[in-house]
């Protein structure tokens, strides 16, 4: 029986032994957590660009709405006046308003969606994020308690030499 616990014995350390030498677990999880909280900031900082240059665009939108009514009243006013020409030009600008206008409002959407893809992968990686961190908290708990159990049985090996040591010297 003794010559199976000291191979028991053997293969245990040497288990150990391998399981010291790669990699820890705890480190690449919280390198894994850091990369994933990096992507985020990036994904937000991205969001609050897309952010800024939507509401710029609108406020745009807005002032050449504005300019499209003005050149819609001025076509009217030159054709009050039997001004034909200066309302062809009026109405030419205002066109060429309305065709950025639609152009903008295209840019819009185009943001919108952009934006809705953010929320997405914000939504997703913030999931993963939390998963990451549940799984790091689980997994460091779980190689305390090996800890734990791997000093108790060292203990009772511990024990069991003196023990042994002792009988053989009375």
């Amino acid at each position: 029986m003794g010559v199976f616990s000291r191979l028991s014995d053997i293969i245990n350390a040497n288990l150990n032994a391998a399981l010291e030498k790669a990699e820890d677990p705890e480190k690449m999880i919280r390198l894994m957590i850091q990369e994933m909280e990096d992507t985020l900031v990036e994904i937000r900082s991205a969001t609050a660009k897309n952010l800024a240059e939507k509401k710029e665009r609108s406020r745009l939108l807005k002032r050449l709405e504005e300019q499209k009514l003005d050149w819609e009243r001025k076509a009217e006013l030159a054709l009050d006046k039997h001004r034909e020409d200066l309302a062809r030009a009026a109405l030419a600008e205002k066109t060429a308003l309305s065709d950025r206008i639609d152009h903008l409002k295209e840019e819009l959407s185009h943001y919108d969606d952009q934006l809705t893809q953010y929320d997405d992968d914000i939504a997703r990686l913030q999931a993963k994020l939390d998963d990451a961190k549940s799984r790091q908290r689980a997994l460091v708990m779980r190689h305390r308690n090996a800890q734990q159990h791997l000093k108790g049985r060292k203990q009772i090996h511990n024990d069991k030499i003196d023990d042994m040591l002792h009988r053989f010297d009375s």
